[in-house]
């Protein structure tokens, strides 16, 4: 029996293939969860999205790569995002690496690893459409908390985002298909379920001609064991008011919305390809605080993107004093190739960049720790 070693790196879509690959692995045999100096095959599941995932993917191969000296290691597997974008530049450019799997590719994990233990050297890219969502998995993280991926693949083709060249374009699971996973999660001991993918509130316009977020959070309510239901990366154009009335009234679904914005001045959001402007955010962020009181808000927010003027950035800086988001992650611009974004005239210099993205940081820090101190007194219900 061959002993298998995983890293899965990057978001939780990203762990969700992890775990349907460590299922296919362990129904055909292999025994999962090796330490890496025991391993007879390590496969590094990697992120590919900005610059630093690029970095800490290599790093963790490389890392990897030392366990065919050291360990019984026989075959260095790269699967993921950045498998699925370079391609044969990976093993070109990393020769430490024996095998690199595109996501079209991963229901095939099993046959592909054992040839790879035996000494095949081929790299398997499928189509990203290949990439079935329905499989069993085997979670790795915490029994009672984990993932719903719904969909794969994105429509709104962000300027700056790679990933429709990554993984194609939106592809939503069925309804039912969701569901029914989720009935089994539950069944399994999971208490609390994280909905995810690229853009949830597109969930459903590719396979029922309109969005069904809703109808499908309602029907996962409905489920026995679940405590808990969130929502991860709703896009603010998409937030209806029949979503804001179903998050209000279900007491199972956590009364969160993660946001990512991006940023706040209307002409930088439309060279981002993306609608909206600081009056228009804040008409939404002011509407589903009215609406549910008590909720929770994050976003994720970009500074130093191509053109982005001093006044812009002001702008987004004064919007996070003002709108006082619970959580916010803020990140400097990565210029990624192949995106239309990387073309722009007006790029900006790194050290501005992380400037400023280091200012938001410390804006929000001090808006989190009031309102941590706003808490002083209360009892909130925790997993």
């Amino acid at each position: 029996m061959y002993k298998i070693s995983m890293v899965s790196l990057g978001c939780p879509k990203n762990q969700v293939d992890a775990e349907m690959m460590l299922r296919s692995l362990k129904d055909a045999g292999f025994e999962i969860g090796a330490e890496e100096a025991e391993a007879d095959a390590i496969i590094i599941n990697t992120c590919g999205f900005i610059e630093e995932a690029k970095k800490e993917a290599i790093e963790n191969i490389l890392e990897a790569a030392q366990y065919k000296k050291t360990g019984r290691c026989r075959a260095l597997i790269v699967t993921g995002c950045l498998a699925e974008r370079y391609r044969d530049d990976v093993t070109a450019e990393i020769p430490e690496v024996d095998v690199c799997v595109g996501i079209g590719c991963n229901g095939n994990i099993a046959e592909i690893t054992e040839s790879a233990i035996k000494g095949g050297r081929e790299n398997y890219y499928g189509q990203k459409d290949a990439l079935d969502l329905n499989r069993g998995r085997i979670l790795g993280g915490y029994p009672f908390s984990t993932y719903l991926k719904i969909a794969d693949g994105c429509d709104n083709c962000c300027t700056y985002c790679a990933i429709p060249m990554i993984r194609g374009r939106l592809r939503s699971r069925r309804l039912e298909d969701c569901v029914a996973e989720a009935e089994r999660l539950a069944a399994e001991g999971v208490k609390e379920l994280t909905v995810v993918a690229q853009d949830t509130t597109a969930y459903g316009e590719d396979l029922y001609g309109k969005p069904m977020l809703t109808e499908l959070l309602k029907e996962l309510c409905k489920i026995d064991g679940l405590h808990w239901i969130r929502t991860l990366y709703t896009y603010p154009d998409r937030i209806t008011d029949e979503l804001l009335d179903t998050v209000a009234e279900e007491p199972k679904l956590v009364k969160y919305f993660d946001i990512p914005i991006q940023h706040v001045n209307g002409e930088i959001l439309k060279r981002m390809n993306r609608r909206g402007n600081y009056e228009s955010i804040s008409r939404l962020l002011d509407k589903i605080r009215e609406r549910i009181p008590d909720v929770t808000l994050r976003t994720t927010l970009i500074t130093g993107f191509p053109g982005e003027t001093e006044e812009q950035f002001e702008e987004l800086a004064r919007f996070v004093k003002e709108k006082r988001f619970d959580r916010l992650g803020c990140f400097a611009y990565s210029a990624e190739e192949d995106t239309a974004a990387a073309q722009f005239a007006g790029q900006i210099d790194e050290q501005t960049k992380q400037d400023r993205t280091d200012n938001i940081m410390e804006l929000q820090m001090t808006v989190a720790g009031q309102k941590n101190a706003e808490k002083a007194g209360t009892v909130t219900e925790v997993l």
